[in-house]
């Protein structure tokens, strides 16, 4: 059984759309969800979008404003599901509350912003996927999948997850990695790649260029397959307290 639409309602010239699922849906959408969009306004240059449960799925668009789209799903007994979300100094929270005897559930915030919008991701033990920005990003996480992100620079610091990037073409990117595998492939040759890992592998896949290597690992193998040179533009810099290094070519798209 597909979505069924309840009901459109007008806050403040703000659209929101209620749709519930009642069953198992073609997308795929689990039973029991309800799906809500909101547009909030914003003429920003920078935007952060803060989360502690919620996964996040961030997405550059050609829209003015933002548009949220959320999936809240689960079941209750003798308990309550609240989310909430807000836009207030260029900081949009996204909620999920979880409460009572027996409550099982999940939320996921998908946010459509302008493509030239610098961002910053934080969201404490949710997924953070984010496609397509040409500004500055930053993103506080335990998983990241990130794709096709080609502003000055990227900064991210993983806690407990996997940090998965493809198609990277930012000039400087810099990692900081509690616990969990790291995986970039770029499609440009950067300034710098700076990494460090305490448990985890280091994987970078590098375009046809010459590099300055440095690595360290304490604990782990290291290869290195790209053309070296220590006075070249375009520094490699990846230590790593326990896990292997693998720097090489970048993988076919």
């Amino acid at each position: 059984m597909g979505m069924r639409p309840h009901t459109v309602l007008a806050l403040g010239g703000v659209a929101i759309l209620a749709v519930a699922a009642t069953g198992c849906s073609p997308d795929g959408t689990p039973a029991n969800t309800v799906v809500e969009s909101k547009m909030f306004d914003f003429s920003g240059d920078s935007l952060t979008v803060k989360s502690d449960s919620a996964d996040l799925q961030l997405v550059a668009a050609d829209v003015k404003g933002v548009r949220v789209t959320r999936q809240v799903s689960g079941t209750k007994v003798g308990g309550e599901i609240e989310s909430g979300w807000k836009l207030e100094g260029g900081v949009l929270t996204l909620s999920l509350d979880c409460t009572g005897l027996s409550v099982n559930c999940g939320a996921k915030y998908t946010v459509k912003v302008p493509r030239d919008v610098a961002m910053t991701a934080e969201n404490g033990k949710g997924l953070v996927e984010a496609t397509g920005f040409t500004a500055d990003f930053s993103a506080k996480a335990g998983d990241m999948r990130l794709s096709d992100l080609s502003g000055p620079h990227l900064d991210l610091e993983g806690r407990d997850g996997t940090i998965e990037g493809d198609r990277i073409s930012a000039r400087s990117v810099t990692v900081a990695s509690r616990n969990g595998d790291n995986e970039l492939n770029f499609v440009s040759a950067p300034d710098l790649v700076d990494v460090r890992s305490q448990d985890g592998d280091v994987r970078l896949g590098l375009p046809e260029a010459t590099y300055a290597v440095d690595t360290a690992a304490k604990k782990g193998d290291i290869t290195v397959d790209v053309m070296k040179d220590d006075t070249s533009d375009h520094a490699v810099r990846i230590h790593t307290r326990n896990g292997d290094i693998v720097i090489g070519k970048r993988e076919a798209p």
